[in-house]
């Protein structure tokens, strides 16, 4: 039986019956097996990057699943993260070893399944934080959401917030769409700070990724297929744009890929005719959650589960 029918058969299950938490360890298996068997020639690696190291743990209780992650363009050495369905509308500020800072409750929001967060800053220097309510397993929801929020100032202090006592955000702004052809599941949301363009790669288990850019009339467009060098090939947890617009870095459960514009491009969305290049950023449970540093000269990652490592792999 190939990947693509053992997959099917895994989550076709996993949506049936309650017992999706028992079979996701089969998924993993399945995805990882077949990954190692399927060895990479060199032109599929990419040769921009260092050797993957580990920095830091995030050994905050109240991180659990990490389903995120972005680094502050206001706020200097500190990680905005936050956690998969499951909790409460909070985000938290790490410093750059994983610890813990504050825990803020985004006001004027609500969790269902968050997936991923992003952040831009305008020209007058206000930075903003994008949170992706975009998670979707069981394909029911036919709308989705984008919270926009202003990125609160953070003390390089370990603060005394916690869930119980947060920490309060101003209001954010829900920037709500819906796809064009049916429903989604989705856990990778970018931004682009050059243009303020909004997108969502889905999450597929059978087939490239597809990839949709949120106009401003609510309605998703699809502009492109994305397939990454793995099986499968569409299962994407996570992605980021560079704070330069020039790259995109994507992950999946145990990978990271990265797309580059060409320097003749004429616009940024010529990046989705590129292919992704395989940049190995080493051990993690559940990788759900990527980004690139402020300076955009490395890239960070963490891991759902407790006690994430948090993963640092530099340009050369």
């Amino acid at each position: 039986m190939n990947i693509s029918k053992k997959l099917v058969i895994v989550i076709a299950f996993c949506t049936i019956f309650s017992g999706c938490s028992r079979v996701f360890s089969s998924v993993k298996d399945v995805i990882h097996n077949s990954n190692q068997n399927m060895p990479l020639d060199e032109s599929q690696k990419s040769k921009d990057y260092d050797v993957a190291k580990v920095i830091g743990t995030v050994d905050s209780p109240e991180i659990t699943e990490s389903s995120g992650i972005v680094s502050s363009r206001c706020n200097e050495n500190v990680l905005w993260t936050h956690n998969d369905s499951g909790d409460e509308s909070f985000i938290f500020a790490l410093n750059k070893s994983g610890k813990k800072l504050a825990t803020y409750k985004v006001a004027n929001a609500k969790n269902y399944d968050w997936e991923d967060i992003a952040t831009s800053k305008d020209a007058t220097g206000k930075c903003f934080l994008y949170i992706g309510e975009i998670g979707n397993n069981k394909r029911t929801r036919s709308e989705m959401a984008v919270y926009k929020v202003l990125e609160p100032k953070v003390s390089s202090e370990i603060t005394t917030s916690t869930k119980k006592s947060p920490l309060n955000t101003e209001p954010a702004e829900a920037i709500n769409f819906k796809y064009p052809n049916g429903n989604y599941d989705s856990e990778s949301l970018l931004i682009n700070s050059q243009n303020g363009d909004i997108y969502v790669l889905t999450k597929s288990f059978v087939g490239a990724s597809e990839v949709f850019k949120i106009g401003k009339n609510g309605v998703a467009e699809k502009i492109a297929d994305l397939s990454v060098p793995a099986v499968p090939e569409g299962f994407l947890t996570a992605a980021e744009i560079s704070p330069d617009g020039t790259r995109i870095i994507i992950c999946d459960y145990f990978n990271a890929y990265e797309i580059v514009l060409p320097k003749n491009a004429k616009k940024f969305d010529e990046i989705w005719k590129e292919k992704p290049l395989v940049v190995e950023i080493g051990e993690r449970k559940q990788g759900e959650a990527i980004c690139y540093s402020a300076d955009g000269k490395s890239i960070i990652a963490t891991s759902e589960k407790k006690n994430s490592p948090v993963i640092k792999v530099e340009r050369k």
